[in-house]
């Protein structure tokens, strides 16, 4: 499989920000009621000072996703690796209308179908 091709960055970043552990993170920050204006909620001063207050550890949470798709794109095989893969997998394997759903701080995802399908489990994987 050639490793990283076709993952969405949000995705990888929040794989690798759930399977290391990372605190103050952006999707961490996200679950601590961070307001990014990507994420298309509201900007709240509350919101806007969770972030100011972890502005370093955002910024070495793209370091760390940064550093862990290249080791999973060269074939590295730890747990990050393993999650990204199933993440892939899984990405790769939504139809149309489907939803791959994670609880934070989970790094496994599960495919939410927009009508159920025989033969795949809750979880997106073949029965």
């Amino acid at each position: 499989m050639a490793a990283g091709k076709g993952i969405p960055h949000d995705l990888a970043q929040y794989v690798i920000e759930a399977a290391t552990g990372y605190e103050n993170g952006f999707w961490d920050l996200v679950a601590k009621g961070a307001t990014f204006k990507s994420t298309g909620r509201r900007k709240t001063k509350p919101g806007r000072a969770v972030i100011a207050d972890h502005r370093s550890e955002l910024a070495g949470a793209e370091n760390l996703a940064g550093l862990h798709l290249a080791l999973w794109k060269a074939g590295d095989t730890s747990p990050v690796s393993d999650a990204l893969s199933r993440a892939l997998e899984q990405w790769n394997g939504l139809s149309e209308g489907d939803r791959l759903a994670f609880e934070w701080p989970s790094s496994t995802g599960v495919i939410v179908a927009s009508t159920p399908r025989q033969g795949v489990s809750p979880d997106g994987r073949p029965e």
